[in-house]
This record gives structure tokens, C-alpha cells and sequence, in this order.
């Protein structure tokens, strides 16, 4: 039997086996341990409610009100994306790194030499989905770029406020550089990868790990459809999109505030930019502007938004929301020009897409080189859905073929 390597169980967890309430879940049991879902239509154990178009939101809500479980355990549970079979190309382990779960997805093929390594985040808002719910994504990255890639389990808000997800994916990040031996993985080839809240988490590490002299230098970021700021939700993308799924403008100042406080209490604030003080809003409009959009992503009906006055009362629940490992779009020009070859998604039609607009220009502002991919007619969360044989978007697969020729190339 092949040793143990650092980090690896010989029993296989499950990421987010255990939710709230602390009980294990159980196929066609609620994940807060109430009462069992009924069975039908889910297919493989899934539950299936009816009407079967009602929004998880409305469906969750309903439950909550029957004292069943709480609207975020029911779309979380609904979301947690459904287990697959073996792949005979591709070896896959869960294991832990410290206390963080993770799942090794390494080639089985040999290889001439070392192979590329990929850290990959997923998305979710920060309070949803999982390493299974991205299996699809990192299976088809480590097949098609020869990469091994580990898929972090970090901990969801609102049960673990920020910084716990990313305290979990920062130190993933550092034990899997710290012991590329022991995974065949170049140290020089090391990238952090992730999409939506994943991208946001992706982009906080790789500015932590810029001034690190104790590891390997990352050798690139890849930021798909990334959430890099909660200063301004009135960007052209947010005006454009608010009403597009996957991701509202609402939700996604609701998954911000759940991330930072847990609680949503003060949406209105945030969406309409009153938690802001003037000074402060002054320091970052250099970075987060529509100024710095180009005008072609501005012809779809985008109107200058003026702020709300400042309601200094409530700035004390948002003052962390301007620290760079939560607002990456934030950090200084001293940081960012540390930071490794970057390669950026965005989708057209996503509420999102400025953020990484935006975040380009500030990279290659800093000499940084950038990779930018946009997919016209994409939607933000469009690449989760790769592999679903019922929702095929020829842009899903599009998306993730520009991933793997850019770890390619590295």
C-alpha cells in the first residue's frame, strides 16, 4: 500500500457532510434535521416540489414558514450538485488539508515530467454549493489541461462570516504549495482558480500570497465572472442585468451581507451606496467607476446613479467591507503590482461583469499581464451548468476550453 501523503485520509468525507443542526445528511432527509422531503421527480434521491418551476428562494421560504428549515439549508441543500461515477482518466481523493476539506483530481496518464498545479474556489455567494457542486468544472480542467487540481471546501456564510472563507482557502492554498512534491505538481506552475464568490476568494489569496517569500510565487490567477467589490451596485452591469439569472442585483447584495454580518438587514443601504462616507468614496472612485468602463459596454441603458446621503449610523456594520481580502478591487497599487499573470472571464449578461472590467484595467494599469475572455452572449454562472445534460449552453463549454488553453500556455 502506497504511503499516506500529508493531508490525505484513507477515509473519504464529504465536504459539507455535516449541516446545521450538526446531523449528517441523509438522502431524502432535510439537511437542518426536520422532517423528510418527499421523493419524486429529483431523480437519485433528489426531492422534487411542487409547482417544480417555483424559485428555490420561494420554495425554501415556504418551508421556513412551516418550521421545517431555514431558506438558505433548503437552497443549499438543493444546490449541493449530485455525486458522479468514477472517471477512469483521472484519480480522486478527498483528504484534508489541516482542518480545510479538499479533492484531488490528478491524471492518471503518465507524465513526462511535472505537472501543472490549480487551486480552484468555488462559487456559490459565499453560502452555497460545494467541491460537488463544481466536480463537473474540475474534472474537465484537470482532463483537458493535464493539471492536477485540488477543490477547496471552504466553510459558507451565514453559519462562518468572512474571513472564514477565505482564511480556508488561504491556508488550502499555502499547505498544497508548501507539498507540490508529494502531488507530482511544479512549484513554478501553481495557479489559483475560481468563479463568482470562488474568483473574489481566488483574487484575496493571490494578493496575500504576492508578498510571500516563504513559498512558491503563484504563477497565475484565474478569475471567472468575479464579485471584486461592494462599494458600487450601480455599474452599467448592475443597471443592465439586474433582472438576469443567474445572479440579481439584490442577491447579490444579499450573499455580500450574509458573508460579512450574516444578516441582510441593510440591503437598501448598499444597494443605493448610503453606507459609503464621502471621503472614502472619493479614495476608491479612481478604481470603481463607470468612468473607467469603455462607453461600448454602456449603451444598454445605462444611467449615471447618484448616491444616497451617507448614513454614518450603519458604517460601522460595513466599515470591513473595504478591506482588500473581502474587496480585492480594492487593494493598493503596490500590491497589485505583485501580482502573478492573470486571466480574467466575463459574461455579457451578468451583474458581475464590470467588477472584472474593472479589475483589468487596474492590472494592466500595474504592468500586470491579463488574458480577458468575454463571452457575449454568456450569463453569469453559465459554467457551473457545463456537463447537465437537461441545460447545454455551447458558451459553458466555451468558457471552459479558454481556462484550460490559458494553464496550458503557462
Amino acid at each position: 500500500m502506497p504511503p499516506q501523503r500529508p493531508g490525505e485520509g484513507r477515509r473519504r468525507v464529504s465536504p459539507h457532510g455535516n449541516l446545521p443542526g450538526g446531523r449528517a445528511r441523509q438522502r431524502g432527509s432535510l439537511p437542518s434535521g426536520g422532517r423528510p422531503l418527499p421523493r419524486g421527480g429529483g431523480g437519485g434521491g433528489r426531492p422534487a416540489l411542487s409547482p417544480p418551476l417555483l424559485p428555490l428562494s420561494e420554495q425554501g421560504l415556504i418551508l421556513e414558514k412551516l418550521g421545517v428549515c431555514t431558506k438558505i439549508a433548503f437552497t443549499r441543500y438543493m444546490r449541493s450538485g449530485r455525486k458522479l461515477g468514477p472517471d477512469p482518466q483521472l484519480s480522486l481523493v478527498d483528504a484534508r488539508f489541516g482542518r480545510v476539506p479538499v479533492r484531488l483530481y490528478r491524471p492518471r496518464a503518465p507524465s513526462a515530467g511535472l505537472r501543472p498545479g490549480a487551486i480552484f474556489f468555488h462559487g456559490g455567494g459565499w453560502l452555497y454549493c460545494s467541491i460537488d457542486s463544481h466536480e463537473n468544472i474540475c474534472r474537465y480542467i484537470a482532463k483537458k489541461s493535464e493539471s492536477v487540481v485540488v477543490s477547496v471546501g471552504y466553510r459558507l456564510a451565514p453559519e462562518h462570516k468572512y474571513p472564514a472563507a477565505y482564511e480556508d482557502c488561504l491556508n488550502a492554498a499555502i499547505h498544497f504549495m508548501r507539498n507540490t512534491e508529494h502531488y507530482g505538481v511544479d512549484p513554478t506552475r501553481i495557479s489559483v482558480c475560481g468563479d463568482s464568490a470562488g474568483g473574489n476568494l481566488a483574487a484575496a489569496v493571490s494578493q496575500t500570497l504576492a508578498g510571500r517569500s516563504d513559498l512558491p510565487k503563484l504563477r497565475a490567477q484565474i478569475l471567472i465572472y468575479p464579485g471584486l467589490q461592494a462599494l458600487d451596485f450601480n455599474l452599467p452591469s448592475y443597471q443592465q442585468n439586474r433582472g438576469v439569472p443567474l445572479l440579481f442585483r439584490e442577491r447579490a447584495a444579499f450573499f455580500a451581507l450574509q458573508y460579512l454580518n450574516g444578516d441582510a438587514s441593510h440591503m437598501e443601504e448598499l444597494l443605493e451606496g448610503s453606507h459609503i462616507p464621502p471621503d472614502i468614496r472619493l479614495k476608491y472612485r479612481k478604481w470603481v467607476s463607470a468612468d473607467n468602463i469603455p462607453e461600448k459596454f454602456k449603451a444598454r441603458g445605462y444611467r449615471p446613479h447618484k448616491p444616497r446621503e451617507f448614513k454614518a449610523e450603519i458604517f460601522e456594520e460595513f466599515k470591513r467591507k473595504f478591506e482588500p481580502s473581502l474587496c480585492p478591487l480594492l487593494a493598493e497599487d503596490a500590491v497589485i503590482q505583485q501580482l502573478p499573470e492573470s486571466f480574467i472571464l466575463t459574461c455579457e449578461y451578468d451583474v458581475l461583469r464590470d467588477d472584472g472590467l474593472l479589475y483589468k484595467k487596474r492590472l494592466e494599469d500595474n504592468g500586470v499581464r491579463v488574458t480577458w475572455y468575454h463571452l457575449e452572449d454568456g450569463f453569469h454562472g453559465i459554467m457551473s451548468l457545463y456537463g447537465y445534460q437537461i441545460l447545454k449552453f455551447p458558451s459553458a463549454k466555451r468558457g471552459l476550453d479558454s481556462v484550460v488553453k490559458f494553464i496550458k500556455g503557462l
